[in-house]
């Protein structure tokens, strides 16, 4: 045996025992004649004591160790003189008697400490060793509750855990596919699955009515904060199911997660919003929901003044930031500098400040006369001492950059806390979206998502405005994740390939076994997939999920640590008979 106790186990009910702990050791602190070493494994820090004067050899032995050396210590458990309240094994200490060392260490190339001292990059090349590091244990240790409690969960409902396969073929729709070349099929290729859509739909067709997974995705994309080549997925399917069963039992799964990891109690239903309230109130369909900060159009109110900004626009809109109004021309201007950036794309902010003494003053005096403005601060129901900060433009970009706007100012005025909570669903998505550069439609969700009944009429007259039967559950501005009512009718399946572009050949080619599987009696089924990573970041407030994922990749797509992607034999290319260009 290397331990009889782990380091977190240990408590007053264990005094004068003999034990034997291992572990890495934290770090040494000599005292005179003393010298403490905290002792650390996954389970916590248990403090061990070296007397110079009753085993000057073994005090000698414990000054030599550098941290993350890896000991055995056999000792007694004594009371601590000064205890330690901030850790659970604070009251007691371990009088040591015999040491090994087990495994030396070289000196870490950052501490191993929660406020450690390593940049992100640095960190992700060691990664086993920021693993070490007691915030990212507690991510990967919510991450395994989150995991058991969703299994828990959904095995009480009846769901079926089922594998689908990782080698599947490419369907070019949506994202790039990684992809594999077959050596045994020389010049063909199969695909990493983005997700198991089409094998989940097979499974209802199959019987299997309530079908669930855990599972890895892979998507060929630009990477960001919540993205990453590889992710995790919590994917699931019901047959003889509309939405109202869909919304109904995955808001039981959110609310069972919230009690059982977080302890938090939602007693009502969450609120539901439709996509084109959710991007007319927010600017996004994905809002955070804490504050209110609302949008408010003024499009109807803005014309006749002979402000070219206004007067070219599609849509004026803005927010009310209360109690804003004494901000300085330089905090202004910083939000003016923020809303340019590219990524957001505004020209220019226009601001209105109704003052405490109910004089008004803004950015547009030169146009706008007192009247004007008050008609604008009406509409806003502003109050002496509001700030209007207002954009225009194109309908949707603007919406979108006064959705960033309103987090921005949210987040100087502190209007949310971590430890708050706000889930809704968003539902009545587009079913389209329209691109002008390819000049076609394209599905907002995927090919196999169902129209809204009563809009299936407007896929020959009105596509663009047939509303799909798809929900997203957003928490705290964060997709969680989303899904559909699917098209379970061959006829309307192949009326949704139309629309899309597909010839009947592609559609065949692509899909064709699915179509055929339809023709066996595919029953009525719905779904929803979440993103099981971006879940765990929201519950552990991480701001990007590579923290709550054991091995990620960077914004590149590398592994730092192993250092992939990476060339590979040319033997191995020839094998596949594939040359690089």
């Amino acid at each position: 045996m290397y331990r009889t106790h782990t380091c977190g186990e240990l408590n007053p009910t264990h005094i004068d025992a003999e034990v034997q702990l291992s572990g890495w050791v934290q770090r040494s602190r000599d005292h005179g004649g003393m010298t403490f070493i905290d002792l650390r494994d996954r389970y916590g820090i248990t403090q061990l004591v070296f007397d110079l004067e009753t085993n000057a050899g073994l005090c000698k032995k414990a000054r030599e160790l550098g941290r993350e050396f890896v000991v055995q210590v056999t000792g007694k458990v004594r009371e601590r003189s000064n205890k330690n309240p901030g850790m659970a094994t604070g009251d007691i200490e371990i009088e040591a008697r015999e040491l090994k060392v087990l495994n030396p260490s070289a000196l870490p190339p950052f501490t191993i400490e929660d406020e450690t001292d390593g940049g992100e990059e640095l960190r992700m090349k060691y990664r086993y060793l920021d693993l070490r590091r007691n915030r990212m244990k507690k991510n990967l240790e919510l991450r395994h509750r989150m995991a058991a409690g969703i299994r828990k969960y959904m095995i009480n409902q009846d769901f079926i855990e089922i594998e689908t396969p990782v080698m599947i073929k490419s369907t070019p729709e949506g994202a790039r596919d990684f992809v594999v070349p077959s050596r045994m099929n020389p010049g063909e290729f199969y695909a990493l699955p983005q997700s198991p859509q089409i094998f989940k739909q097979l499974l209802m067709v199959a019987g299997y009515d309530k079908y669930f997974q855990i599972v890895k995705c892979f998507r060929d994309e630009d990477l960001r904060a919540d993205r990453q080549p590889e992710f995790t997925q919590v994917d699931c399917e019901m047959a003889f199911a509309g939405q109202e069963d869909v919304l109904n039992t995955f808001e039981g799964l959110a609310k069972h997660l919230f009690q059982e990891v977080k302890n938090i109690t939602f007693n009502g239903p969450f609120p539901r919003l439709t996509f084109s309230n959710a991007m007319d109130r927010y600017g996004t369909d994905k809002p955070d929901i804490r504050f209110g900060m609302e949008l408010v159009e003024i499009s109807g109110y803005v014309g006749g003044y002979n402000f070219p900004v206004f007067e070219d626009a599609v849509y004026t809109g803005g927010i009310c930031a209360e109690k804003c109004a004494s901000w300085s021309r330089k905090q202004i201007d910083q939000l003016t500098e923020f809303v340019k950036r590219p990524q957001i794309g505004a020209k220019g902010l226009v601001w209105v400040k109704y003052n405490e003494d109910g004089t008004i003053k803004s950015s547009v005096d030169k146009f706008y006369d007192e009247n004007a403005l008050k008609k604008w601060i009406d509409l806003f129901m502003a109050r002496p001492g509001d700030l209007l900060l207002i954009l225009a433009g194109d309908r949707v970009p603007t919406q979108e950059a006064l959705s960033e706007l309103r987090l921005e100012v949210g987040r100087q005025l502190h209007l949310v806390k971590e430890d708050d909570y706000a889930p809704l669903w968003v539902i009545d998505f587009p079913l389209f979206e329209w691109d002008e550069e390819t000049n076609r439609l394209y599905a907002k969700h995927h090919p196999f998502t169902s129209p809204r009944v009563e809009d299936i009429s407007l896929l020959d007259t009105d596509p663009v405005s047939a509303r799909a039967n798809a929900y997203d559950l957003v928490i705290n501005g964060v997709e969680i994740g989303g899904g559909s009512v699917r098209i379970h009718d061959k006829d309307l399946q192949k009326k949704m390939f139309e629309k899309l572009g597909f010839t009947d050949e592609q559609a065949r080619k692509q899909f064709g076994f699915l179509m055929e599987a339809f023709r066996y009696g595919a029953p009525p089924h719905a779904g929803v997939a979440f993103g099981f990573d971006r879940w765990v970041a929201v519950f552990s407030g991480c701001s990007t999920i590579r923290d709550v994922i054991a091995f990620p990749k960077n914004n590149s797509g590398r592994d730092l640590m192993i250092d992939s992607p990476s060339a590979i034999d040319p033997a191995q290319l020839k094998e596949l008979g594939l040359t690089l260009a």
